[in-house]
């Protein structure tokens, strides 16, 4: 259990590294999308051979596949709601110069708040239950979801500072969002970790879908409009470190 809250609460110190990056510096977007990228080939290299390989070796293929399908929907169900969030805003602030900007910022980094606390909490929760199945899994996932973690933050962090909220304000609510995922570690191990292989290889599989989800439809679009080909070498940098890393550990 303490093991558990330990991972949970590294793992999660990401999205307050990002936050304070991005409240106390204005880092240059080549270099925030080379770590964006980099995270993402770390979670790739997570999610294929750490989590869907511990998922299949503890449940059948029909409670993984299902498990990995049902995680990448519930990710698109929220991205479709924040996205009409934003746009709804967007209309009703069309055109009002410099306030709608303002808006469209807080709007902005709002929704990433949102998204990283949704991805977060099920990365967490797949570290407690990889704990209580394979400790060298729960390692791989940690650096995982520590990497990933970064560039979210700091991008919701930049958008809420353009948007004119204080240092505190932003400090307070990605710590809170620190606080609520490092929880989850520790749900994930004390009531997921005792279930049948079957329902804790399907949820190792949501985790994984849901990663593989976001990876799609914000990390690696974002890495490359921001930072252009050469961030495809990040990616596979990423992937090659965290697949030695599961190699040492196993």
């Amino acid at each position: 259990m303490i093991t558990a809250a330990l991972y949970g609460v590294l793992a999660s110190s990401g999205l307050l590294v990002g936050a304070l990056i991005g409240i106390l510096t204005t880092p240059p977007r080549r270099l925030v999308a080379a770590v964006t990228a980099f995270g993402s080939g770390v979670l790739v290299s997570a999610l294929s051979f750490d989590l869907m390989g511990e998922a299949f070796a503890l449940g059948s293929p029909a409670f993984v596949i299902s498990g990995f399908l049902v995680g990448a929907l519930l990710f698109v169900v929220a991205d479709v709601l924040l996205e009409r969030i934003a746009a709804r805003t967007s209309q009703r602030e069309e055109g009002t110069g410099d306030a709608g900007e303002v808006v469209l910022a807080a709007t902005g980094g709002v929704a990433l708040l949102i998204g990283a606390v949704l991805d977060g909490v099920s990365e967490n929760m797949a570290i407690g239950i990889s704990l209580a199945a394979d400790p060298s899994l729960g390692l791989v996932l940690l650096v995982a979801v520590f990497l990933g973690n970064v560039p979210e933050s700091l991008g919701s962090a930049v958008g809420m500072r353009q948007a004119r909220h204080s240092r505190r304000h932003i400090v307070t609510v990605w710590g809170a969002a620190a606080a609520a995922c490092s929880l989850a570690s520790v749900v994930g191990y004390a009531l997921l970790g005792g279930l049948s292989a079957n329902l804790t290889g399907a949820l190792l599989a949501v985790a994984a879908g849901g990663i593989l989800a976001m990876l799609a439809d914000t990390m690696m679009p974002q890495a490359f409009e921001d930072g252009g080909p050469v961030i495809a070498m990040a990616t596979a940098g990423g992937f090659a470190c965290a697949f030695l890393l599961s190699h040492l550990t196993g």
